[in-house]
């Protein structure tokens, strides 16, 4: 998939589209459970400009994680908190993403910079011992 899908994608779950009843029969819900859980700030669906609710199927999704974590015996307070986190999480690998990315474009410029101030070697043999021995030759005055 490309980013440029990712990103319709992610756009088009992001739509809010269900009334109440229709979002509350998708998840298996009363459409009192809805408005509760709106108040306790689990839920923050759009509004039309008359008031009306509208619901995505990205709320539609978070409405499903709700409903296993009450099952799995959270309060709602609890299922509040663990939302949280969960998206804090998501917001935090998504930053560890972007900085490893920034990373490895930061060490390929520096690579990239190092290889233009790479002058090459002269491979020959420089006599060593040779030139010692002249200049000892030379301070014994022969």
């Amino acid at each position: 998939m490309t980013s440029e899908m990712a990103g319709f994608d992610r756009d088009e779950s992001a739509r809010a589209v269900y009334v109440i009843s229709v979002a509350a029969e998708l998840a298996g819900v009363h459409p009192q459970t809805l408005r509760v859980y709106e108040r306790k700030g689990l839920l923050d669906p759009s509004r039309t400009q008359g008031g009306s609710r509208r619901f995505s199927d990205r709320d539609i999704t978070k409405l499903s994680r709700i409903q296993q974590l009450t099952s799995e015996g959270l309060n709602l307070e609890g299922v509040r908190r663990v939302l949280d986190l969960e998206q804090r999480i998501e917001d935090l690998t998504n930053e560890l993403e972007r900085t490893r990315l920034e990373s490895r474009r930061a060490i390929e410029e520096t690579h990239r910079y190092y290889r233009r101030d790479l002058v090459p070697l002269s491979q020959t043999v420089v006599p060593y011992l040779r030139l010692r021995r002249s200049r000892q030759d030379r301070l014994q005055g022969g």
